[in-house]
């Protein structure tokens, strides 16, 4: 309910000027959970750079100085936004299936599908501080090549590899949007630089376009080197 005012009732309603406070105000209380969904919201319509604490507030309603009784500052809120986007949401710790190879197949295919449903969290993550669903996805993804019987030795370099595979692939599918106009005229051009490219012209390389078939098979190559055979 708005606030009552002296002498409102008998004055037009005015436009406010920008550097007036922004209303109406919202009656939902404000809570980290709905600053955070807010924001979410906002990064994936306008990216990164449309994240401001002041278009935030007016989202929610809210008086932008208010937000800061819930985040300290705008850098918080992308490490909240960031990691609520890649929390997992698949089976539950603990319950394992026993197929080791599926299971780490399906944790890294759901975090590149979080990441192409909010793409500016690609380009977040390498720059942020790792929040509590990150980590357990890490280390969900350490414990099962571990039982999986990648030496501790090797772990590491295991979940580097993946993790450098995953943001390498959802950031090259985020940005690499050609039409299929645009993918013949490329693939012609190379066409004709054929005796410079004869391979990458010979495969058609441009004009492929399966990049879920591509992550896949990328995958079972790292997957075949990182894990020995039983």
């Amino acid at each position: 309910m708005a606030a009552k005012r002296s002498g409102a009732a008998d004055k037009p309603p005015q436009r406010k000027a920008p550097s007036s406070k922004p209303e109406p105000r919202s009656e939902q209380p404000l809570s980290p959970e709905r600053i955070v969904a807010t924001a979410i919201e906002l990064l994936d319509a306008e990216g990164l750079d449309g994240l401001k604490m002041r278009r935030l507030a007016d989202r929610l309603g809210a008086g932008a100085m208010s937000l800061y009784w819930h985040v300290g500052n705008k850098e918080e809120v992308f490490d909240l936004a960031l990691d609520s986007v890649l929390a997992y949401r698949g089976p539950a710790p603990g319950a394992a299936s026993g197929d080791w190879r599926g299971d780490v197949v399906h944790l890294l295919k759901d975090w590149r599908a979080a990441m192409l449903r909010h793409p500016w969290s690609a380009s977040l993550l390498p720059r942020r501080a790792l929040g509590p669903n990150i980590l357990a996805r890490l280390e969900r993804l350490s414990s099962t090549l571990s039982r999986a019987g990648v030496a501790d030795a090797d772990l590491n370099v295991a979940i580097w590899s993946l993790w450098n595979y995953v943001i390498g692939a959802t950031t090259t599918r985020a940005s690499f949007e050609l039409s299929d106009e645009d993918r013949a005229a490329a693939q012609q051009r190379l066409t004709a630089l054929s005796q410079h490219y004869p391979t990458i012209e010979r495969s058609r390389l441009l004009l492929d376009n399966d990049w879920d078939g591509a992550f896949s098979k990328g995958l079972d190559f790292l997957l075949d080197g990182l894990v020995p055979e039983q």
